[in-house]
């Protein structure tokens, strides 16, 4: 099974996950909305990391 990431929008994004894999700090664009995340994949659950304004 491989995890097809989605945005806000709901519009897929290009990056595609195995389930076996672990991401930390992974940035996230979307090209149909132009938003930008920052993700962890762990476990098959995705999270939305919620990054400070600068």
């Amino acid at each position: 099974m491989i995890f097809q990431t989605r945005s806000r929008c709901d519009g897929k994004t290009r990056t595609q996950i195995r389930p076996h894999t672990v991401l930390e700090d992974f940035p996230l664009f979307c090209p149909k909305c132009k938003y930008t995340c920052v993700i962890r994949f762990k476990d098959g659950k995705i999270e939305e990391i919620k990054m400070p304004d600068a």
